[in-house]
């Protein structure tokens, strides 16, 4: 995400870099670039202008010219201004009131469907909450059958009422089922349209007064850019929501809507969508965003994402399997599946320090280990569990199995030789503390 924002922010402190003396003038063309790549990534003229007008008068008055590090201090100014643009601290959510009613508002097309049902399963997973999704687009039958195959993905009940053209009074009822089934959380699903109307508004401005949520969601497309930002506006005006969810996040995105909603509408941006997969919300940290724009990567996020798929019990076994020397293909399979299921590749790599500068030519495929599993399934469950017998005759049954060349096969057993080893190092005195200190970053933010 943000790739050509991140590469021009780059090349615009670069000019510092080439400068054996620092000055007014090259501090004054660094920032010129900044507001640039700021303008190019679809933020407003006047917010880019005020932005490094503001950055200049703090690197003026904290004196970076005579500092020993400038190029250094003027990054760390524009990540801490990118964190207030883009709303300072993390916005928390509402989950007050029996049952909470939470309302999504978006245009159509925008993703507003398929994250009310990726908000009702991390509600479901991460806050041990009973939601249930409601189906109020009553114009789109369509939308009511996309809201009920994914609330059977993720295991969530969804209430519709079929003949029944009255969102008020479906979302009314909703609420009262709720009530009645002991359903703590309700997510009401509105109806979109492709551009904002009168007769839109004045819909969803009565669901939300008939309603009174706790919470009120608008829902948009962050590759639609600065349009997202004005079509904000026109929802705020009538129904004052609460906050933001930026979807397709992961796509090509130039990231205007991200920089900018929060200084437009004054409203925090709560979530974000970062996939295709259920799984794929994201908690909304400005300061983390920033970093990652300015390729300092994500560290914390990583570890909170790794601590997710953490199984103490799991661990476990595995420690005592490596110590005996029996870590095999199905417990790297089993790693592997953990790895899958923290985010897509490419987001992953983007939390690393660095690696989206040092990667930013190699495609990242989501399916990066396919080619590896179908090796590791072309094995019999003997070879997986004692890797030590697969020789070259059972290599080349493998490789035939997986549809792979020999090369890959033997690839595969050497970088797993190499694992196999480093692992057994990390059951060390040093690596058991390495292990602890991981452990211990779960709890940061």
């Amino acid at each position: 995400m943000f790739d050509n924002l991140s590469e021009k922010l780059d090349k615009a402190f670069h000019i510092l870099k080439g400068h054996g003396k620092i000055t007014e003038i090259n501090v004054a063309d660094t920032l010129k670039e900044v507001r640039r790549a700021l303008l190019d990534a679809d933020v407003n003229f006047k917010i880019a202008k005020e932005f490094t007008n503001t950055v200049k008068e703090k690197a003026i008055g904290q004196d970076v010219l005579t500092t020993l590090q400038p190029g250094q201090l003027l990054v760390k100014l524009v990540k801490d201004e990118l964190t207030e643009l883009m709303g300072g601290d993390v916005a928390g959510i509402n989950l007050s009131g029996n049952p909470t009613v939470i309302l999504m508002s978006g245009l159509q097309g925008s993703g507003k469907t398929t994250f009310s049902g990726k908000l009702a399963n991390h509600l479901k997973t991460k806050r041990n909450k009973k939601p249930l999704l409601v189906a109020c687009d009553v114009y789109r039958p369509a939308a009511i059958n996309q809201l009920h195959v994914v609330g059977d993905q993720i295991g969530v009940e969804v209430y519709s009422e079929l003949g029944n053209n009255n969102p008020v009074e479906i979302a009314l009822n909703a609420v009262k089922y709720a009530k009645e089934k002991g359903y703590n959380v309700v997510i009401v699903d509105t109806a979109g349209r492709l551009a904002v109307d009168e007769e839109m508004m004045t819909e969803i401005a009565n669901v939300h007064k008939a309603l009174n949520p706790q919470e009120t969601l608008f829902v948009v497309d962050s590759m639609t850019g600065q349009d997202a930002v004005n079509t904000a506006k026109a929802f705020n005006d009538r129904l004052n929501f609460d906050g933001v969810i930026l979807t397709k996040l992961d796509g090509d995105t130039r990231g205007g809507a991200a920089l900018t909603i929060k200084s437009v509408v004054n409203k925090p941006i709560k979530f974000v969508g970062t996939g295709e997969k259920m799984e794929a919300i994201d908690v909304f940290y400005p300061n983390r965003m920033a970093e990652r724009i300015l390729g300092m990567g994500d560290v914390v996020s990583l570890v909170e994402r790794a601590q997710e798929q953490f199984n103490e019990e799991e661990a476990r076994k595995l420690q005592k399997k490596i110590a005996k020397n029996e870590f095999g293909f199905d417990d790297f399979l089993s790693q592997i599946q953990q790895v899958k299921k923290m985010g897509n590749m490419k987001d992953l790599v983007g939390m690393i320090p660095g690696a989206s500068k040092a990667m930013k030519d190699v495609e990242i495929e989501d399916d990066a280990f396919k080619h590896i599993e179908a090796i590791i399934y072309s094995m019999t469950p003997a070879e997986r569990s004692r890797p030590a017998i697969i020789d070259m005759k059972r290599k080349t049954r493998i490789a035939k199995g997986a549809g792979r060349r020999i090369e890959e096969v033997n690839q595969l057993m050497k970088q797993f030789d190499q694992m196999s080893k480093m692992m057994k190092m990390m059951q060390g005195p040093g690596g058991k503390n390495l292990m602890k200190m991981m452990g211990g970053m779960k709890g940061m933010r």
